[in-house]
């Protein structure tokens, strides 16, 4: 890959294109874009919420609740789970950029458990060139975050969670940033999240199910010493989950969730906000949209999933992601197929978007999970 077209994919990944929940300019003419850096740290990793429109915070637990709500870990039925996401990302602009992400939950207790994460962006490889177009060798810029996890019950139905993480992203070399006034060193920074999670039994066998989830609250980001350091993308997602057992083979789960990212919409000079604390710039994200309450509104994505369970052995499953135009217009259909076999779990999804529409159109998510090590006694 080029070093301009590697530009294109990196601003297009930054948000310049309705890739990860930043907008595009709007037809008045006004940029609507939420600016924030390290957009990967909010794209889904797995294949079972990636199959079900994005939405997993309410879903039953597994162990890639790390990223969609830790606080799910603490209701995982076996001792140790572990699981492996990989996802190719823009096939059809370049070849060899990809997601992946691995995770691990261990049970502690009947109470508390723990989870670790980590998230790899690979960029591929970047054929670097100077102002005369000679050659100067390659990059391979990649961003990653490690977290771990500590998941604790209250009770028969209620738990929390806590993650602390830590990010870099290198996204360009500091050979090739020289003269450029870009980026000339990696991007170091560490967020924790806070998230919950409620189920309630009804019925005959009907589980319902509520999850808050908020991430990336840390320090801002900078990949220069004397440059501005930017918002990591802080985001609230809460969402419902309603499970039927219509009898001993046949399931089926309907689930929604609601995204927004806490991130300040407006922009000084320089295009974004960078004189407010983190802390500020949360709160303003609610209050700040130049349109008003009906335009905060419009910062909410939304996302409905069905999944239906034969067996316990294998599953179907559906979604749909909607964003308002105005603020990226991501609108697709996702679906996807899952297995159980023994300990262990093989789940793939489907974009379904056309090209023209959206860049991610025909992105696939493939994941391997094993639960293992026994189960721990559920404490009720």
């Amino acid at each position: 890959m080029k070093s301009n077209t590697f530009h294109y994919i990196v601003y297009a990944v930054l948000g310049l294109l309705p890739l990860t929940g930043i907008a595009q300019t709007s037809t008045d003419g006004s940029n609507n874009a939420v600016p924030v850096q390290v957009p990967f740290l909010n794209i889904s990793p797995d294949s079972r919420s990636g199959a079900m429109g994005d939405a997993g915070v309410a879903l039953s637990p597994d162990v890639n609740a790390n990223f969609w709500n830790p606080s799910k870990l603490a209701f995982l039925e076996s001792n140790d789970a572990l699981s492996l996401s990989y996802s190719p990302w823009l096939r059809h602009l370049v070849p060899d950029i990809s997601l992946s992400y691995l995770s691990y939950a261990h049970k502690i207790d009947e109470r508390n458990t723990f989870g670790a994460s980590l998230r790899y962006f690979n960029y591929g490889s970047v054929q670097l060139t100077d102002n005369q177009s000679n050659d100067q060798g390659t990059y391979t810029p990649n961003e990653f975050s490690l977290d771990a996890s500590f998941a604790r019950k209250f009770g028969e139905n209620l738990s929390l969670g806590l993650t602390m993480r830590y990010i870099r992203s290198s996204i360009s070399s500091i050979s090739f940033a020289e003269g450029s006034g870009q980026v000339n060193k990696p991007g170091n920074a560490v967020a924790a999240d806070v998230s919950l999670y409620y189920k309630k039994p009804y019925g005959n066998d009907n589980l319902f199910a509520f999850g808050a989830h908020i991430s990336n609250i840390g320090s801002k980001i900078s990949y220069s010493d004397v440059g501005p350091s930017y918002f990591l993308p802080a985001n609230l997602k809460i969402g419902a989950a309603n499970t039927w057992n219509f009898d001993e083979t046949n399931q089926l789960t309907l689930t929604l969730d609601l995204n927004k990212l806490l991130v300040p919409t407006g922009r000084d000079s320089t295009g974004v906000i960078t004189d407010v604390s983190v802390p500020s710039g949360i709160f303003r994200s609610f209050t700040d949209a130049r349109g008003g309450f009906s335009e905060e509104l419009k910062e909410i994505n939304i996302s409905p999933g069905a999944e239906y369970w034969y067996n316990q052995q294998f599953a179907v499953r559906a979604g749909y992601f909607y964003e308002n135009p105005s603020k990226g217009g991501r609108h697709y259909l996702t679906l996807g197929l899952g297995m159980k076999y023994n300990i262990f779990n093989f789940d793939f999804s489907y974009l379904a978007a056309s090209q023209q529409n959206s860049p991610l159109a025909n992105t696939l998510r493939f994941t391997l999970s094993a639960n293992f090590g026994g189960t721990t006694n559920v404490s009720k």
